[in-house]
């Protein structure tokens, strides 16, 4: 509620639950190989709890570290077996592959864009692009979401989500200077090049793993002559392109590679199309992965294609790609999943939520689909199910600070009263770092103005700002305090503060316009005013305000 030209930011359940589900795919081993001869051990010999037999095949030993997933260990072995025999082929692409699954990032999960790419692009996007058509324009959704004013926006002017994910932990900064202000954290802004996010930056993945030097020294190899062995081919591109990061060179290896199975191999089709993706030629990759889905329909490649339709801000031609793969794959988990992102996005909620439904019917423990869902029931003013959502995360297994806090929230709204306080101290336990902290003290700040003790609220977004300085919620909640106590100049200080880190919240601007009017700094206050304004355009007492600051104007 808006009362006396006050405003405190919505109820903010904003520390979604951060598990994301990357999957680690455990690969087959070589096509075609015949298995290994049992061979008979010694007297006593054997299994020493986690060990291996003595006399154990040292080849055999390796693929074993490997398939448990002991990628040190199988590297440090097959080192052994190539000092003695440096021509073995086997050892040489079994580590191969070990330190590719030492550094691996799921291709299709991660999609982190810098600010040099964002800023830096050639790709034109139309500005004034047709309602519901982009992402990258704010204001241009289809409607039916929440308003601002019960949940919560980013930088970009998108509702926040559920489930944090690489494309939701920030905003998109409008420009440099924006972009450069805002802080380097994990939870709030992207890097400046995505090459110092999740990717290891060029040659730093080799001197982590091989402490002697690159394992393959990428200047004195003979692409084309790998080209031609395919099995090798494709674990020492799988090694240039996750382990070393060298783009180019996997390309070229790619394309010799492809030309040898005279364009029939779809494998490698995709894996030409991932480069281009990042080297930042979408149109070309669009061209490999469309090439790769005539001869081979997999849901991985549907995936990839998606991912390029959304970094062109193409989000309608990604859901119509969505949904003709449905076609093919009907209640395909990850297809499904995607079309309810692009929704979540495009601030059509009510979508979303539908197809986060449809998720759950095909896989009923979909961490996911679960926390969006409950987020939706929260900010729509339905605590009672949110709650039985959350506690579903939390029969499943999941336990961490993000749950907690979202128990204690919807505890409290939902008046269970005895169970709030507990939540919060869990979550205050299990907080990993400052800015999980910061946000729990924040609600607690919520929690104690439900209540009505305004001394305990001073101090916890007091201890908000100590873990985490940037947090523009907690200045905006300090000043309406200080605005109670009448220390008008730590009121506008602070409001000042808050509007300049996060000039996308409405409330710090509407805050500081009713303060100022209220002192006869008319001009300010108008200025404030347009900035609330244009942030939140459907909010009443920002259009009362600029009527009565005009007729006033006029006046004069």
């Amino acid at each position: 509620s808006r009362s006396h030209g006050t405003s405190y930011p919505s109820k903010r359940a904003r520390t979604e639950p951060s598990f994301r589900q990357t999957p680690q795919l455990c690969k087959a081993g070589p096509s075609g190989a015949a298995p290994f001869p049992r061979r008979r051990s010694a007297p006593g010999a054997g299994r020493r709890g986690c060990g291996m037999a003595p006399d154990m095949e040292p080849l055999f030993q390796a693929w074993s570290y490997f398939r448990r997933r002991k990628f040190a260990q199988c590297s440090a072995l097959c080192s052994r077996l190539l000092e003695r025999a440096p021509g073995e082929q086997a050892a040489w692409s079994l580590k191969t592959r070990a330190l590719t699954e030492m550094v691996y990032v799921d291709e299709i999960e991660v999609d982190q864009e810098g600010i040099a790419e964002m800023l830096l692009d050639e790709n034109a996007v139309a500005q004034v692009a047709r309602p519901g058509t982009s992402l990258k324009v704010p204001g241009t959704s289809q409607g039916g979401g929440p308003s601002p004013a019960v949940r919560p926006v980013t930088q970009s002017g998108r509702p926040i989500t559920g489930f944090v994910r690489p494309s939701t932990q920030s905003g998109r900064p409008s420009t440099m200077e924006q972009a450069i202000k805002t802080p380097r954290t994990a939870h709030t802004a992207r890097p400046i090049t995505s090459a110092s996010g999740s990717y290891p930056r060029l040659g730093t993945a080799t001197m982590l793993t091989n402490p002697d030097g690159p394992f393959i020294n990428m200047s004195r190899l003979n692409l084309a002559k790998y080209a031609h062995k395919p099995k090798l081919a494709k674990a020492l591109f799988e090694y240039i392109f996750h382990h070393e990061n060298d783009i180019k060179h996997a390309l070229d290896l790619a394309a010799l590679a492809t030309e040898h199975a005279q364009f029939k191999d779809w494998w490698w089709k995709v894996q030409i199309g991932k480069c281009y993706y990042r080297l930042g030629l979408y149109r070309e990759a669009e061209k490999q992965f469309k090439s790769a889905l005539k001869q081979q329909d997999m849901i991985d490649t549907i995936l990839y294609l998606a991912k390029v339709y959304l970094r062109l801000d193409q989000p309608v031609t990604a859901l119509n790609l969505f949904k003709q793969g449905l076609d093919r794959f009907p209640g395909e988990v990850a297809l499904l999943c995607g079309i309810a992102r692009i929704h979540e996005e495009m601030n059509n909620i009510s979508s979303a939520a539908e197809y986060y439904k449809d998720v759950l019917k095909q896989d009923n423990t979909h961490v996911e689909a679960i926390a969006c869902i409950g987020s939706n029931h929260f900010y729509s003013d339905q605590p009672e199910i949110a709650l039985r959502f959350y506690r579903r995360l939390l029969q499943m297994g999941v336990y961490n600070c993000q749950l907690f806090n979202n128990l204690g929230l919807c505890c409290f709204y939902a008046q269970q009263y005895d169970m709030t306080l507990t939540s919060f101290e869990r979550a205050l336990s299990l907080a990993e770092n400052e800015e999980e902290t910061a946000d729990v003290w924040y609600n607690l700040g919520h929690v104690a103005v439900g209540i009505g003790d305004l001394n305990l609220a001073y101090q916890c977004f007091q201890l908000t700002l100590v873990n985490n300085n940037n947090h523009a919620e907690a200045y905006n909640n300090l000043a309406l305090l200080e605005m109670r106590k009448s220390h008008i100049e730590q009121a506008r200080a602070l409001l000042q503060t808050a509007s300049s880190l996060a000039p996308h919240m409405y409330e710090p601007h509407f805050n500081f316009a009713t303060l100022s009017e209220k002192i006869g700094d008319l001009q300010r206050s108008y200025t404030a005013a347009q900035k609330s304004e244009e942030a939140f355009p459907g909010h009443v007492d920002t259009q009362q305000l600029l009527k009565q600051l005009r007729e006033h104007f006029a006046m004069l």
